[in-house]
């Protein structure tokens, strides 16, 4: 399998008049192409600053990230301009976040087929694709709710759909689970890595919940700024 990832040297320091702050720290890291791979670490250990990273949110302080393949093409995500990273940030990669940041005066349906709108896909094509993740995911039937309408179990599911819409190459998952109780925290992390076989994604996942980085193909733990 190609690599789909590949992150050398990486250093990200935070610096204030007063103080300097290494949050990582000489990090290397590859990613295979469909493989499923769960980060773990502290709370301030750097898990969602480099994911903020790979996903182009955050700049790198020194050092490289390449993202794909040579077949599918490379990004070289700290040297994107502004037109690419749109570019790679729409077609490449799909976000969930802890907080599912849904648009609260639009409905689940159209939450999803947003951004393949803003991509260029025709509506009656996007809303089409929204609709069919949104029945992959088990809410179909809430399809037409406001996020408020929703339970947090089901707006996470939503976001879920809204990551995949694009059919990125790549999905970022940052706590995904964190604001949900055990059980649905459990039935989401499960959704997770089912959709990410059945869509055939490389996944990478950040948590603090060991149960859930137990279902990832490989678990890495950030200890000082590194991957061990």
């Amino acid at each position: 399998m190609s690599n789909i990832l590949t992150i050398k040297n990486l250093e990200k320091v935070y610096e204030t008049d007063s103080e300097k702050l290494t949050v990582l720290k000489d990090l290397n890291l590859t990613v295979e192409e469909g493989s499923k791979i769960a980060i773990v670490g502290e709370s301030g250990s750097g898990k969602s600053t480099l994911l903020n990273i790979i996903a182009g949110i955050d700049s790198v302080t020194s050092g490289t990230v390449v993202a794909g393949t040579e077949k599918s093409g490379l990004w070289e995500v700290n040297s994107l301009n502004e037109a690419k990273m749109s570019e790679y940030r729409a077609h490449f990669i799909g976000l969930i976040f802890q907080f599912h940041y849904l648009l609260k005066d639009f409905t689940a349906l159209e939450n999803v087929y947003m951004p393949a709108l803003i991509a260029g896909l025709s509506k009656k094509e996007a809303m089409e694709r929204a609709a069919a993740l949104l029945e992959d995911v088990g809410v179909s039937e809430r399809m037409n709710h406001l996020p408020s309408q929703l339970s947090g179990g089901e707006r996470q599911r939503v976001a879920a759909a809204r990551a995949l819409i694009n059919d990125p190459t790549l999905i970022l998952a940052d706590e995904p689970t964190g604001n949900l109780d055990p059980a649905n925290a459990q039935k989401i992390g499960e959704l997770l890595f089912s959709m990410a076989d059945k869509y055939k994604k490389t996944l990478v996942l950040v948590t603090h919940d060991m149960n859930l980085a137990a279902n990832g193909d490989k678990q890495l733990r950030i200890v000082e700024g590194r991957l061990k």
